[in-house]
């Protein structure tokens, strides 16, 4: 049918994809924290187990991200996209009349498998349906996770706390009908995108390198490793930061509300930036300013430092994911663009692994965290010189500009 080969309008595409970042991302994996407390007590499961719910839910995602890729660059990006969200739709149905802690641990493996299979490869649809506008596209779909996390922030404590033994798996049930929703709105609206490999053509051909060997990719992952670890150290441990150096705790959760809802606006326009800068020149302006921001406290440990932290971070965290998940498919075939996506994710999710431990070593050796930011600092100065040395690969900005009309 025609109304199903042609390719849907801007606007379209890009409001499915943040539904889609809100189900399969922010639904499935992010949420957690907040439905744990509730559902512990109604299961009456131990922290150990519950700490291993989320270990598996992110160990599923980790062992397929690459097989997802390949899925998609075999089967077509929609196919796994849709995939994903079957996935995690029935997942959260189960979830919300699972009572046993096995099938619960089989079920978070459902969601991890089902965000591998569903965002990567949706991120990759997204940048080669609009080539020309990647990053305003990217940055669209991301702000779905600023805009995800403020509705679970505000639905989920008040279901959880009307029921303590119902309210969690309401929460489920309504994250289930989400799921649904967006499921068949993806049915309708994704395309599998076009060839676009002769309007395309950056200095460094996917055609003639594998992307495992491509050094464009290769120098986003390391780059994307070093945000995925410097990321999960903020965030784990910049509240206690400011607590430990005299901020009010109501105070503190205010700028992280702030630093959230920031994101939710900053990651369209940093993506309509990238498309004019280069993916790569707002890469380096993004890094830098995360490095400026996250040095600050740890010079002036003082109030003032961590208003400007949680500022800096809320404006420049969107142009950091946008930027280098844009910057990932820019010198690749359409083809090969999930596969490239997923592999710097690999990368990102090490980065996760080995932030906290390495974090938690330092703050016990240092007795507090001012020497774990110093560290942190340090490591984002290394990605500012990985984000440097990719610009020597990039299209040129004006390449960018003459399509964005496409």
């Amino acid at each position: 049918m025609p109304f199903f080969r042609r390719r849907p309008p801007f606007a379209l595409m890009v409001i499915n994809g943040a539904l889609c970042t809100i189900a399969i991302l922010v639904f499935a994996r992010l949420s957690y924290g907040l439905v744990l407390p509730a559902m512990r007590d109604g299961l009456g499961l131990s922290n150990a187990q519950a700490a291993n719910l989320s270990t598996v839910n992110a160990l599923g995602y980790l062992l397929l991200v690459m097989v997802a890729g390949v899925f998609a660059a075999r089967f077509g990006g929609k196919t796994s996209v849709v995939l994903g969200l079957m996935l995690v739709t029935g997942g959260f149905f189960g979830l919300a009349h699972a009572s046993d802690f096995v099938p619960i641990l089989l079920l978070m493996l459902v969601l991890g498998m089902g965000t591998a299979f569903g965002y990567t490869p949706l991120i990759s649809l997204l940048a080669n349906t609009f080539p020309h506008r990647r990053g305003a596209v990217i940055g669209f779909a991301n702000s779905g996770v600023g805009l995800g996390m403020l509705l679970v922030g505000l639905i989920v404590p008040a279901m959880t706390e009307r029921s303590a033994e119902q309210g969690w798996r309401d929460v489920w049930l309504l994250f289930a009908s989400g799921g649904l929703a967006v499921l068949v709105m993806s049915v309708l609206i994704l395309r599998n995108p076009q060839d676009h490999a002769s309007t395309a053509r950056p200095k460094l051909r996917a055609k003639d390198l594998p992307v495992f060997r491509n050094p464009h990719v290769i120098t986003v992952g390391l780059v994307y490793g070093v945000q995925g670890l410097t990321y999960i150290v903020q965030t784990t441990f910049m509240y206690s930061y400011a607590l430990e150096s005299g901020v009010p705790a109501l105070t503190t959760g205010h700028l992280v509300s702030m630093m959230g809802i920031m994101s939710v606006f900053t990651g369209p326009l940093w993506g309509g930036l990238a498309d004019r800068l280069g993916y790569s020149n707002s890469l380096v302006l993004a890094m830098t300013l995360s490095l400026v921001g996250t040095a600050l406290p740890v010079l002036w440990p003082i109030q003032p430092m961590f208003v400007a932290h949680f500022l800096i971070l809320g404006l420049c965290i969107s142009g950091l994911f946008t930027s280098i998940l844009a910057a990932s498919t820019e010198t690749v075939a359409p083809h090969q663009a999930a596969v490239a996506v997923s592999f710097v994710t690999l990368f990102y999710a090490v980065g996760q692994l080995i932030g906290p431990a390495a974090a938690s070593l330092i703050i016990e050796w240092s007795g507090g965290f001012r020497a774990t930011f110093a560290a942190t600092s340090v490591v984002l100065a290394l990605g500012v010189y990985l984000g440097h040395r990719s610009r020597r690969y990039q299209r040129p900005a004006r390449e960018t500009c003459a399509g964005l009309a496409d």
